[in-house]
């Protein structure tokens, strides 16, 4: 039973979590999609070009992920986050200030890095090191703050561009990262016990079979290369999707503010996903969503590729805030609840660095199948048939391990 407390006595830790979420969002797909118009008209490049810069930064931030991921089991979480939020300013100066295009790889690697890569990892890896009873919830609140950057930023910094132009913007950008990172300094000042918070939570908790999994133990066991495609599934379709979404709104024939201006539903469908997801987890554990959380996903892409007025787009924006933010808690609580969180750092940080691989290959492989005149409506249908298949290999994970916990 969940104490009446937990989120005033924990406050300053679960909004360290949504703050650092919060933080990621300049170096998301979503945000960095944003420019992709500019930026290719600015170069004088193709989509398939965009695309591998893209692919380059991202695959180069997957690499040093799965090196360094393990950082955060070993040292204290506020001197590595700030030393990430200071690496991340000096990417998005760098946006802000380019002029050649061979360092568009490497600022796209600085943003991927310590956006989506190292910020969205250690928000994940400390829920789940200070939490374990409530995890569903901490994990829930902590991953508000993506959704609640996903809601306001695209519509912000769309009219931010057409005031001060996308260099601008990114400037903008660049003093955010940095007052972020104050407050930030301030809630991670002090570690959280889990000995001593009233959680319930002890300093380690085991996964599957009662043990603590090494790293080269999980690469070596099923479930993980089960699970492996649903969980990659996610995060590559959403990023190309976002990745895309200019592009999108310019096939359909939509007003690109209006097509933003919508992004709020898939917010607040993400919130409802984020709640459910967090009491099924923390009542029923992790197993009973796997199969079924993609499934809002397969239903968005579909909607997706046959709307034609912006009412579909809304719809399919509400099929996939729901599918994020089910997925949200489910990636955030099957790691340290499956394979246990005395390695957590090391074990999630090679499902990230594949993450942050798998988001480089959509963006890429869209690019060069549209220059090669395979339209998105064709990409989104086959990717709802794709992830149709991963929610049936997750089936066989969640019937497979019931016997192991």
């Amino acid at each position: 039973m969940i104490k009446n407390n937990f989120y005033v006595d924990n406050a300053q830790w679960l909004f360290a979590g949504a703050l650092l979420t919060f933080s990621t969002a300049f170096g998301q797909t979503f945000f960095i999609s944003l420019f992709a118009s500019e930026i290719r008209n600015y170069f004088n490049i193709s989509h398939s070009m965009w695309g591998a810069i893209y692919a380059t930064g991202t695959l180069s931030a997957a690499t040093l992920m799965l090196i360094v991921g393990g950082l955060a089991d070993n040292y204290r979480a506020r001197p590595l986050t700030l030393t990430i939020m200071g690496l991340f300013m000096l990417s998005s100066l760098m946006m802000a200030t380019v002029s050649s295009i061979w360092l568009l790889p490497l600022i796209i690697f600085g943003l991927r890095f310590c956006g989506q890569g190292m910020l969205s990892h250690l928000a994940m890896v400390f829920a789940g090191r200070w939490f374990s009873k409530n995890r569903g919830r901490t994990i829930g609140i902590a991953s508000l703050g993506l959704s609640i950057s996903e809601a306001i930023f695209p519509y912000l910094f769309v009219f931010l561009t057409g005031i001060l132009g996308w260099r601008g913007s990114w400037g903008v950008a660049t003093v955010l990262i940095a007052i972020l990172a104050i407050p930030m300094s301030l809630l991670l000042s002090k570690e959280r016990n889990p000995k001593s918070s009233g959680d319930g939570t002890k300093q380690k908790i085991t996964g599957m079979l009662g043990r603590h999994w090494k790293r080269a133990e999980v690469l070596k066991h099923w479930v993980f290369w089960l699970a492996l495609p649903a969980l990659l599934v996610q995060p590559i379709f959403s990023t190309t999707f976002f990745f895309q979404q200019v592009y999108f709104t310019e096939i359909k024939n939509w007003p690109l503010e209006l097509y933003v201006a919508l992004i709020p539903i898939y917010t607040i469908t993400s919130l409802v996903g984020l709640f459910i997801g967090s009491l099924i987890i923390d009542r029923y554990r992790t197993p009973i969503l796997l199969p079924l959380y993609l499934l809002p996903m397969a239903a968005g892409f579909i909607i997706g590729a046959n709307a034609d007025t912006l009412i579909g787009a809304g719809i399919c924006f509400m099929f996939l805030g729901l599918m994020q933010g089910l997925g949200a808690t489910v990636s955030g609580a099957f790691w340290p609840e499956f394979y246990g969180t005395k390695h957590l750092g090391s074990v999630r940080s090679v499902a990230m660095s594949l993450m942050v691989f798998a988001t480089a290959l959509g963006p890429l492989g869209s690019g060069i199948l549209i220059d090669k005149g395979f339209g998105l409506e064709f990409q989104y249908t086959i990717m709802a048939g794709v992830t149709l298949a991963a929610c049936g290999a997750m089936l066989f994970v969640t019937i497979g391990t019931k016997k192991m916990f």
